[in-house]
């Protein structure tokens, strides 16, 4: 199906049920950074029920890279808490399928795949914050740029639960640096998206040999007044997936969120933070 070029302003003013149908029809065309701005936007992991427990574990305890907003019940495709006549298998822009710690599969939908046995998991993306950091003057480069946030792969290890452990993943914003306090106050106040940066400079400090290459997403330039600035990332299920080796694990396709019906203003009050 022909996908639709869609302008910024015109795409930032969607709301999430928009964004969702444009998907769900093979209308929508790259990541959703700074698409439907006024709405909370996640991250997606599926994968067999009787992984469900362990990997709810994993997420509770490293809730910088994967705060949990809804868990859905097990073969049911539609969220209740986060967005109204929505699928998880057919409202994302591009979804990714592992098989045995393998990518196998980048497919629009993943209604081949969906079973009365998956258990999807709905997490945190920090696109949601990035209103607010616009809202202070904090430039968005790769909203400029109109390209994917960058992501990487770092050093850091999360703590593991059962089969899952592995690295974290951070998404990656160059922060000038007389602004960089405030943007580690105005994340800090919502843990259920991110929350406050996971490390600020020096990039090697972190395992990152060479940030003009991430491992996902797209470079953006660093200016001369300006530091990287590291946000725990919901990319890290994909690299803890590839880790563990786990037979079946689905997920969106890094930069390719799916956007709730839920308000940014609101996410506080709608995801109390444990």
């Amino acid at each position: 199906m022909t996908r639709t070029p869609i302008s910024t302003l015109e795409t930032a003013r969607m709301n999430g049920r928009q964004v969702r149908a444009m998907c769900r029809a093979g209308e929508w065309s790259g990541p959703t950074a700074g698409a439907a701005a006024d709405y909370v936007q996640a991250n997606l992991a599926v994968l067999p029920a009787e992984y469900a427990a362990d990997f709810e574990t994993f997420c509770r305890s490293n809730p910088k890279p994967c705060p949990i907003l809804e868990v859905l019940e097990t073969g049911n495709p539609a969220p209740i808490k986060t967005a109204k006549n929505a699928d998880v298998r057919t409202d994302l822009a591009l979804y990714r399928v592992y098989r045995d710690g393998q990518l196998a599969d980048e497919p629009a939908n993943i209604q081949d795949y969906w079973n009365d046995d998956m258990v999807a998991f709905l997490i945190g993306c920090s696109f949601t914050f990035e209103k607010r950091l616009a809202n202070a003057d904090i430039s968005l480069r790769h909203v400029e740029c109109q390209v994917n946030v960058p992501m990487y792969v770092t050093s850091i290890r999360c703590e593991s639960a059962g089969q899952f452990a592995g690295p974290m993943v951070v998404s990656m914003r160059p922060i000038a640096m007389d602004m960089v306090a405030e943007a580690t106050r105005i994340t800090g106040q919502v843990p259920q998206v991110h929350g406050s940066p996971v490390h600020t400079g020096a990039p090697e400090a972190i395992g990152i040999k060479d940030i003009s290459r991430p491992d996902f997403g797209d470079p953006v330039p660093i200016r001369q007044d300006e530091v990287p600035v590291f946000w725990g990332c919901g990319v890290t299920p994909q690299a803890v997936a590839l880790e563990a080796g786990l037979p079946l694990m689905i997920t969106h396709s890094p930069g390719h969120m799916f956007v709730t019906d839920v308000l940014e203003a609101y996410v506080e009050r709608f995801f109390p933070a444990s």
